[in-house]
């Protein structure tokens, strides 16, 4: 039986109302101010009636502790941590739990937004979320997973924190969220089985990356504005059996980072029919990324489509590239049939300054930089080096919206 209480709660009341509460009982906040901090050790509902009801720490430790299946936050307004990071002071922390849920609460002035550790099969929606005052690299994680598995991370605001992280945790589910002036917006590590989809990321250092994962897919994601000189769109570090598709990625210093990706040699990953368009850099290779299969995709507005910092043993020639839209392809169509007559192949020249001293890239698009590029086409000093081959260019963008190459 579920027992409400409404309307009986006050000043510092709360936490011996919830150490009265039967097991599965509800308790119902009618607007105002309850003191933290707060633990919860049995299944219980918390629910304001509106955001109205602030949950209010005392500036030391957690504000909401949770130690307990089936527990439920919901409306409510959590305000005022601690700024410990040792102690990881949080809005919310859970522990050891599962069938969790945290909804539709607006967490502000706590260093870490909700700390979740060996949590599973639980669901963080619709929340809005806020770290301290503090500079970017002092803040605190909006949430953070860690050892948890089969989550739901949805519809959540994020912005001004730090990072949102998914350490060593598989099975979760991250769609619609949406974050903003932080610094990685979505960071992976040793995570596997997890997927990404539509959520929209601005105006932090980076957007999605991942790093010693697998077997993921990052889909229908936009990531914008990607903050400096080494702003980053999607980045893959040791990634093997990924797929990224449908995403979109502009206005970033470089929109992929493929670094030693896929990981495993009998493995790949897919970059299929994104939108890569107006970053400095369209896909970046560093070390050894090879077997990647890249196709359908759409480079568009990039300073340059792609670049490989080994340029020496350049690796962006061992993937497969096949049925990209180039906006820089200059062959035709006599056939008409929507792929160019000739291969798409991009070079590299020894004499682009620009490549291996990122001061000139500031004069990149001056009139004198321009024809030092056309007469390194026209009569290069030495001989070029290819750095992609792609068979089958697609010659007009409308061509992918019907689903790119197969």
């Amino acid at each position: 039986m579920i027992f409400t209480l409404t309307g009986l709660l006050s000043g510092n009341l709360l936490q011996k109302a919830i150490d009265r509460a039967k097991a599965g009982s509800k308790l119902e906040l009618p607007a105002g101010e309850y003191h933290g901090n707060i633990i919860i050790d049995k299944p219980l509902i918390i629910e304001g009636k509106s955001q109205g009801a602030k949950i209010i720490g005392d500036g030391n430790g957690t504000v909401v502790t949770i130690r307990s299946d089936y527990v439920t936050l919901r409306n409510l307004t959590i305000l005022h941590s601690g700024q410990e990071h040792e102690r990881v002071d949080a809005a919310v922390s859970v522990k050891k739990s599962k069938y969790v849920t945290v909804d539709h609460c607006r967490i502000d002035d706590c260093l870490f937004g909700i700390d979740m550790e060996q949590v599973n099969e639980s669901q963080i929606t619709r929340n809005w979320i806020r770290s301290k005052p503090f500079s970017l690299g002092l803040r605190g994680d909006a949430i953070r997973l860690w050892y948890s598995n089969d989550n739901n991370v949805s519809a959540n605001h994020i912005t001004h924190s730090r990072d949102m992280v998914v350490w060593y945790s598989h099975g979760n589910t991250i769609a619609d969220n949406f974050g903003e002036y932080s610094r990685y917006s979505l960071h992976f590590m040793y995570a596997g089985r997890n997927e990404v989809l539509n959520n929209t990321y601005e105006h932090n250092s980076v957007g999605i990356f991942f790093m010693y994962s697998r077997d993921s897919i990052a889909k229908g994601n936009t990531i914008k504005s990607s903050i400096g000189t080494t702003g980053l769109g999607i980045g893959l570090k040791d990634c093997s059996n990924f797929t990224l598709r449908d995403n979109t990625v502009i206005y970033c210093a470089r929109g992929l980072y493929i670094d030693r990706s896929p990981f495993q040699p009998d493995q790949n990953n897919t970059i299929a029919n994104n939108r890569i368009v107006y970053n400095s850099i369209g896909i970046n290779f560093h070390s050894l990324s090879i077997n990647n299969y890249i196709h359908g995709n759409v480079f568009k507005g990039n300073i340059e489509n792609v670049y490989d910092d080994d340029q020496v043993t350049l690796h962006s020639v061992k993937n497969r590239w096949d049925g990209n839209y180039w906006d820089d392809y200059e062959g035709f169509d006599k056939d008409g049939d929507g792929i160019g007559d000739t291969p798409y192949r991009l070079y590299y020249y020894a004499d682009r300054m620009w490549m291996s001293n990122p001061n000139i890239k500031f004069f990149y698009a001056s009139p004198v930089v321009s024809i030092l590029n056309f007469l390194a086409k026209l009569a290069p000093l030495s001989q070029p080096i290819m750095l992609l081959e792609d068979p089958h260019p697609v010659m007009y963008e409308k061509e992918l919206e019907k689903g790119g190459a197969q």
